[in-house]
């Protein structure tokens, strides 16, 4: 019993780091207006993730396509690694370093925005879309640990949470992509039910 007492405590640890941390807080205000106005401008936000990361992603992209509190229209977004033909063609023809940097280059347009999550922020395929993205005037958006990893050096917006735990790190990308989603539907459907 005081094993699991004691993750639920070092999960609630790491929140109230981010509840105390002024500059994250500010990050999190800065990625719901970028994404709020990518929306407004007719652009979309496109995530990408390896692992949980890939599953966080996902769950992500399917709040703003679907709906998250609201009954409104969707809204232009989607996890890169959801084709699997795509994915594991690229990965076997080229490398799997690539598998998100084509897609982006095939599908990004200047204004879009990419939300990159790795707990490491070192995923060589994740610093590769952001590579590409940044060449083609998109917004990267960070999701990362404490240290920002490669990834903090391509992010406009840096999310990196004050932690080196895996699991602890993913809890809160988690939450903070909660809020993002909800701050951005009230700040485009504030009429809406």
């Amino acid at each position: 019993m005081q094993i699991i007492r004691d993750i639920i405590a070092a999960s609630i640890s790491v929140k109230e780091e981010i509840l105390q941390n002024e500059e994250l807080l500010t990050s999190i205000e800065k990625a719901v207006s970028i994404i709020t106005l990518a929306f407004e401008n007719g652009n979309k936000v496109l995530f990408c993730g390896n692992g949980g990361s890939a599953a966080d992603a996902q769950h992500l992209a399917a709040e703003f396509s679907g709906r998250f509190y609201k009954n409104r229209k969707a809204l232009p977004s989607e996890a890169l690694h959801c084709n699997t033909s795509y994915l594991t063609a690229v990965a076997n023809d080229y490398s799997f370093d690539v598998i998100y940097s084509r897609l982006v280059d095939g599908i990004g347009e200047a204004g879009d925005v990419l939300v990159g999550l790795s707990t490491s922020g070192n995923s060589a395929n994740i610093v590769k879309a952001f590579e590409v993205a940044a060449g083609k005037q998109m917004i990267n958006i960070g999701f990362t640990g404490i240290t920002g990893g490669t990834l903090k050096a391509y992010s406009d917006v840096l999310i990196n949470v004050p932690s080196s735990d895996t699991p602890r790190i993913q809890e809160s990308h988690i939450m903070i992509g909660h809020i993002i989603c909800q701050l951005v539907e009230e700040n485009l459907f504030a009429t809406t039910n």
